[in-house]
């Protein structure tokens, strides 16, 4: 019985997902079901178990939420992120439309802008692009997927998209690791994804279809708006990389700086040193990309835009970090459930290869799909089976960096069935239905997920990280 709840909670929680209620008030809803259908008191249940878990999480990961959504709000307010992507698009035209799409997307994604800014700034050059092309616009949505939700969000090293970041807590890596096997992955599924949509670019072409009649979300930018020029515009993701970069590689923390904490024995401490650097780099990163944006942009801010703006930054980031926050919650609850026991001795006797990769890739694909959420489904997995996973690799001397990187890149490969909000707000951006475009975006999803396991074996016949 125990089991079945397990499993008619996470069915529920899915399906509630898919129909858009909100997962901020079902997550403890149907946490609660599988508590009670184990036995367990509910209310100890919620505040004891979930609430605890859920709290630690927006401990360690709200200031990066906070100064990311921020960031990307003032980048697209000050028309920074738009200047980047209208500079590159030019750039390389119409001949290269899916290219300039996809490299816009991930040059944003890559410098710190959040996934859901990137949809807004990009799509309106990116249609107008598509329109004078005659490239059919159902192909759009996935053009910006494959830019914006693959490689620069969990493969390419250094990414501080918070996909990357959430394994340091757990494994004591920074968002460096392993990184020839994330640039081979990273490359390999743009370069992949890119020749797919030509395929079908070209097999459309054939069969005489163009760019479609379509009425929603159709306006053009002007041609007379004034935006930054790219050299000015791209100099705040610049910073945030670099500083980044310098933070957690070159800079030598003071290693008693949380002796003093840990000695008042508060409750959520940091248990070394390593398990917060790379967030308090990508903090340092983020304020002073943040502040040069605002410096570069300030005469398009207008009077009373920049209060606006980091309101708006700053209340955007709430809803994000509690609807992570709650799917861990969740999972808190159902990793402490008797019948929990059993799928997890499944899921950990999953051991092709001989080490835990496998086991990791599957149980954190599988949850990042059920959840529709990449960060919400691998902080599960993570905070579930993280230390069994690293206890394994030590036991046969494999390096947690690429538990990181296959952690990272798993998260990114069925998240996006659906019910994934991003996919949601995209097709709404571009006017869209998941009949029109979601196939496509269904092929990066695979693509994505396979890649996970390319690199698993790579690394096992190499030894490359």
């Amino acid at each position: 019985m125990e089991v079945v709840g397990i499993i008619l909670s996470l069915f529920l929680l899915m399906f509630f997902a898919y129909r858009g209620f909100s997962v901020i008030l079902f997550a403890p809803v149907f946490a609660l079901l599988a508590a009670s259908m184990s036995g367990l008191p509910l209310m100890p249940a919620y505040t004891e178990l979930f609430m605890a878990k859920a709290v630690t999480y927006i401990k360690s990961f709200f200031p990066v939420f906070l100064l990311g959504a921020v960031f990307g709000k003032i980048m697209e307010d000050t028309g920074l992120a738009k200047g980047i992507a209208h500079s590159i698009m030019k750039t390389l035209g119409k001949e290269r439309a899916i290219l300039a799409v996809v490299l816009a997307g991930a040059a944003l994604t890559y410098g710190g802008v959040s996934l859901f800014v990137v949809v807004f700034a990009v799509y309106p050059f990116a249609s107008a692009l598509f329109k004078e092309a005659d490239i059919p616009k159902r192909l759009l949505p996935a053009a910006i997927a494959l830019g914006a939700f693959t490689a620069t969000m969990d493969c390419l090293p250094g990414t501080p998209q918070i996909q990357n970041l959430i394994p340091t807590n757990f494994f004591g890596t920074n968002i460096y690791a392993a990184p020839i096997l994330g640039l081979i992955g990273g490359i390999s599924i743009f370069t992949l994804g890119v020749m797919w949509l030509e395929r079908r670019r070209k097999q459309a072409a054939n069969n005489g279809e163009g760019y479609g009649v379509h009425t929603l979300n159709e306006a053009e930018p002007s041609a007379s708006i004034k935006l930054p020029s790219i050299q000015v515009a791209i100099l705040p993701l610049l910073t945030v990389l670099v500083v980044n970069y310098v933070m957690t590689q070159v800079f030598t923390w003071d290693p008693n700086m949380l002796a003093p904490f840990q000695a008042m024995k508060l409750p959520l401490t940091a248990p070394a040193l390593k398990n917060v650097i790379s967030i308090w780099s990508l903090i340092i990163a983020l304020v002073c990309g943040i502040l040069l944006a605002i410096a570069l942009g300030f005469n398009n801010l207008g009077k009373g835009l920049l209060a606006k703006s980091l309101n708006a930054g700053a209340i955007g980031s709430l809803l994000a970090i509690m609807n992570t926050a709650s799917e861990v919650g969740y999972g808190n609850v159902i990793s402490s459930l008797s019948g929990f026991k059993h799928i997890s001795n499944a899921l950990m006797s999953i051991k092709v290869g001989g080490s835990p990769l496998v086991s990791e890739a599957v149980t954190v694909n599988i949850l990042a799909g059920v959840t529709g959420s990449a960060s919400g489904g691998m902080s599960i997995a993570l905070d579930l089976m993280a230390k069994d996973w690293l206890a394994w690799a030590n036991s046969i001397g494999m390096s947690p960096e690429i538990l990181h990187r296959v952690a990272s890149m798993a998260s990114g490969g069925m998240d996006t069935l659906p019910h994934n909000g991003a996919v949601i707000t995209l097709l709404a951006v571009c006017g869209l239905t998941h009949k029109d475009s979601y196939g496509d975006i269904f092929v990066l999803t695979v693509l994505k997920t396979l890649m996970v396991f390319v690199i698993i074996l790579l690394h096992a016949t190499t030894g490359i990280l």
